[in-house]
């Protein structure tokens, strides 16, 4: 199914924009047309199957003068966000007869009727009110041309705009913006000079948004509003939340107190995400560099930068009709957000005790334990709030993360998959309230049986530390390395202590050890014999549990020293690798 958005001009002098979502939400096509038959031509490989339509443009006007009914209850709603819908009727000469967007309806054979379960349909929608639901607007954004607006504010706005439909990426339905016609009209809209660019990338843009609208009120029609009727005229968009307030006219008080206005926070957050998401994964190669360094296991490192609508919605929480956040850019702390996924439950406190070692640890949660302490299984993460450490601070590597925090969740697999699970059916699903007490007890049933599972995969991972695995069963191949599998048994003999380390790592260090000349376990434990363990760990000084990898990288750079060093599978890491010889030849 393809959801259509149509800017529709209402004469052909002006362009029309035009813009096509696949049923995932992505978007294939967008362009601009002018006449009737180029915008059909256009479209018409989009409808020929199950379609939506959704026309920015009057399509039903039956009222002599006025407002329609449509127009006059969206208006009773959305006027005090500056989202009113102008007057529409039948003695403007643009709807005498039948409206230009019925007309193109007609000629592509849609369906008009909001009601109507046909597969191929046309609806009437308005973009101004629905940036205001599903951003969360105190006021619409003033990216239309208007005597008086200079072409500095409409471009800002206008990418505001841009910044909060791509923020649509992680809704729900979302919005996917990585066609690269997409990244044209950004780089057009930051390059305009004039308002008459501004304008070809503006019609475009609204058809986008149009679009999403067509494909929000398919997949969320409990959350969608249709004012008026097939009979008078309608218009189709995102249901006005609740508790959204107009943001004040004027951005200050007396004596210049700062108002608490969301929207001005969601327009600056929208300028600056696009680097949030570039500062979080910098965030990411930070914390992967440590925990490999470390030598600690884990699954997989993940960030995100917070969406400009999922923003939006956190700033505008009110307790008892007062704010939340009275500035929300400075006190949101999850704008930058990062997940680490080990195996096992110890890994957990291994890595929150290596980040407070190596970063500023500013806050820490432990969710698990918060649970467990009112007598309940259920959600279990821990949670800290980060920043970099002095040290790292000045180095130009850590630029973007100056002055930024970063929350860095961290849990289990397990762990990790009740919490996605639960947060998709509580939040994105419905349960009916006749259900609730039973889902409740069923996901406590699933946490308490989750976190028990946690403990016996630490006790197999003891048990299995306590002794070697059989000798290996590997096909015999060309590879003159030492398998993965033989070392991973070599070194839980060897390190009995240790924990796990990466699969991955195991063949890493086994190409270093290659080329330290090394092809067989017997030349590697004669290499390791001058190795004074003891002195070894204390001079180290290791302030987490360190996998086997690890141990036997230090016991190496031990024996080898500068050699070790120099070795070409080291050329990345070398100032690291003196820090730590420093350190082990350290006498006092």
């Amino acid at each position: 199914m393809h959801f259509i958005g149509v800017d529709l001009a209402w004469g052909v002098r002006r362009p029309t924009g035009l813009a096509v979502l696949d049923e995932e939400g992505r978007l294939v096509h967008v362009s601009a047309a002018r006449t009737d038959d180029e915008i059909v031509a256009a479209l018409e490989p989009y409808v020929d199957s199950d379609c939506l339509v959704a026309i920015d443009a009057p399509l039903i006007v039956t009222n002599p003068t006025g407002n329609r009914p449509a127009e006059a209850a969206l208006n009773k709603d959305f006027a005090r966000f500056d989202a009113g819908a102008h007057p529409t009727n039948t003695s403007k000469p643009e709807f005498g007869e039948q409206p230009r967007g019925a007309r193109i309806a007609a000629r592509l054979g849609l369906d008009m009727n909001p009601r109507s379960g046909r597969r191929r349909r046309a609806i009437e929608v308005y973009p101004h009110p629905a940036t205001v639901a599903l951003f969360r607007l105190g006021r619409t954004l003033k990216y239309k041309h208007k005597s008086g607006r200079e072409i500095d504010q409409l471009r800002a706005e206008l990418l505001v705009l841009l910044g909060l439909l791509e923020g649509l990426q992680s809704s729900e339905p979302p919005l996917l913006l990585d066609d690269p016609a997409w990244l044209a009209l950004r780089t057009a809209a930051e390059n305009a000079v004039r308002k008459s660019e501004l304008r070809a990338v503006e019609d475009q843009v609204d058809a986008v948004l149009c679009a999403y609208i067509g494909l929000f009120a398919t997949r969320a029609p409990e959350r969608t509003t249709t004012y008026g009727d097939f009979a008078t005229g309608y218009i189709v968009t995102p249901t006005l939340p609740d508790d959204l307030r107009p943001t004040p006219r004027g951005q200050r008080g007396q004596a210049g107190a700062k108002i608490h206005d969301p929207g001005t926070a969601v327009r600056e957050y929208a300028a600056i995400q696009p680097t949030l998401q570039e500062a979080a994964d910098q965030y990411v190669q930070l914390v992967t560099s440590i925990l490999d360094e470390a030598g600690i296991n884990y699954l997989t490192v993940t960030s995100r930068a917070k969406s400009v609508a999922s923003f939006a919605a956190k700033a505008a929480r009110t307790v008892d009709g007062r704010p939340v956040y009275t500035d929300p850019l400075r006190e949101i702390t999850d704008q930058i957000g990062l997940r680490v996924i080990t195996y096992v439950h110890s890994d957990v406190q291994a890595v929150a005790e290596l980040l407070d070692d190596q970063v500023v640890v500013l806050d820490d949660r432990d969710m698990g334990e918060e649970t467990a302490s009112e007598g309940r299984f259920g959600y279990a993460s821990r949670h800290l709030l980060v920043s970099l450490d002095p040290a790292r601070e000045g180095q130009a590597a850590y630029e973007l993360l100056r002055g930024r925090q970063a929350q860095i969740q961290i849990r289990t697999v397990l762990q990790h998959a009740w919490a996605e699970f639960e947060h998709d059916i509580r939040y994105k699903g419905t349960i009916p309230s006749e259900h609730v007490p039973d889902f409740d007890r069923r996901f406590t049933l699933a946490a308490g049986l989750l976190e028990l599972a946690d403990r016996e995969f630490s006790t197999i991972r003891d048990r299995l530390r306590q002794g070697v695995t059989g000798a290996s069963t590997e096909p015999v191949d060309d590879d003159p390395r030492i398998s993965s599998r033989e070392l991973a048994a070599f070194l839980a003999g060897q390190y009995a202590d240790a924990g796990w380390s990466r699969t991955d790592h195991y063949g890493w260090i086994s190409g270093v050890i290659l080329e330290l000349g090394i092809t067989s376990l017997t030349e590697l434990g004669d290499a390791l014999r001058s190795v004074d363990e003891d002195t070894l760990m204390a001079r180290m000084d290791y302030r987490y549990p360190p996998g086997a990898v690890r141990r036997l990288d230090d016991a190496l750079l031990w024996v080898y020293g500068d050699k070790y060093v120099e070795l070409r599978a080291n050329a990345h890491r070398v100032p690291g690798l003196r820090a730590r010889l420093a350190k082990m030849r350290d006498t006092d």
